[in-house]
């Protein structure tokens, strides 16, 4: 029997962070000071972490005193060419020296300003795999930061999915979904598909979606595992009564009753799940009969005497004995 319906169905899911990111050492020297814990949450510029600075404070100071002498210099220069003692070229390589020395005092600046590590954003911070006093070099790890006020499931969908889920969400309509965790229990907020990657997967055959879920709780955590809950609505989807299935090695089959009434074991895939009844996307054509009753009493070509139901029948049978 065909009806217009849609079910629920699970996609594995990875949850990730809207922004997670390494914060790692721009200068080498020891550890200093470590500001955070794990887990802690910080604010966006808050210190987390400071590396000796005493090499680059006198680095600043130098740069500082070459810059004043510079500029003596120049005056001097100025006050020369302006008498036309010195000539002009004189005064244009001191101010040229001038510049040069402000701008080593600038990067001296900037090489003290990152022995200081602060937080590009709000977050939570990860493991802290150094300790204090520990070397550390140029780009090495310090921890991780985590935005999670708002967290990514991807989960993948098949092609057949995937174009049914075009086709009911035209006209820049997000699709709604649910969010299983890990304990089977759901998550109180609702999420939206808001991107599909641009690319199948040559070796699965899915594309891989993307739901944004609110996460004000903090009870979603970067690396976190669960299940999509995605309503897929099916138009003219073929259903028959689970208990006229049976199963051998996760695959599913039915009976076919053959022009001779004997039995013919059919295998058959499922895109769905409804109460007592599973949405068959291939293995069975509209016309033809299945055994409903007694599919544990029988083996493949037995003939068989049975008593024809309307689907309509059935199912609404199935349907007054759930409620």
């Amino acid at each position: 029997m065909r009806i217009d319906t849609s079910f629920t169905k699970e996609y594995v899911s990875q949850i990730r962070s809207v922004r997670n990111i390494e914060i790692r050492a721009q200068e080498k020297g020891f550890l200093q000071n470590i500001y955070v814990d794990e887990g802690q949450f910080v604010k966006a510029g808050q210190l987390l972490f400071r590396i000796m600075p005493k090499f680059y404070e006198a680095e600043v100071l130098k740069a500082q005193a070459e810059t004043k002498s510079a500029e003596i210099e120049l005056a001097n220069s100025t006050t020369l060419a302006e008498k036309n003692i010195v000539s002009k070229n004189e005064q244009a390589l001191a101010q040229a020296k001038l510049d040069q020395a402000k701008a080593e005092m600038a990067l001296a600046k900037l090489h003290l300003q990152f022995t200081e590590i602060r937080a590009p954003f709000d977050g939570t911070i990860d493991r802290l795999p150094k300790k204090l006093g520990s070397l550390i070099d140029e780009g090495e790890l310090l921890t991780s930061l985590s935005d999670n006020n708002q967290m990514f499931a991807y989960f993948n969908v098949s092609e057949p999915e995937y174009l049914e889920y075009k086709a009911n969400t035209k006209g820049g309509v997000k699709g709604r979904v649910n969010l299983l965790l890990a304990n089977n229990k759901p998550l109180k907020y609702a999420g939206e598909v808001e991107t599909i990657e641009s690319e199948f997967d040559n070796e699965t055959g899915n594309i891989a979606f993307r739901a944004r879920f609110p996460n004000p709780d903090k009870l979603l955590k970067h690396g976190e595992t669960g299940k999509i809950l995605m309503t897929v609505p099916q138009k003219d989807a073929m259903v028959i009564p689970q208990k006229a299935t049976y199963e051998i090695q996760d695959k599913r089959y039915v009976f076919v009753v053959d022009k001779n009434n004997a039995v013919k074991s059919r295998l058959i895939t499922i895109t769905g799940e409804l109460p007592d009844l599973y949405v068959v996307a291939t293995g069975l054509n509209d016309d033809e009969k299945i055994l409903l009753e007694g599919v544990q009493k029988v083996k493949e070509d037995d003939k068989i005497q049975f008593d024809f139901e309307k689907p309509e029948e059935v199912i609404t049978h199935l349907r007054v004995h759930a409620e």
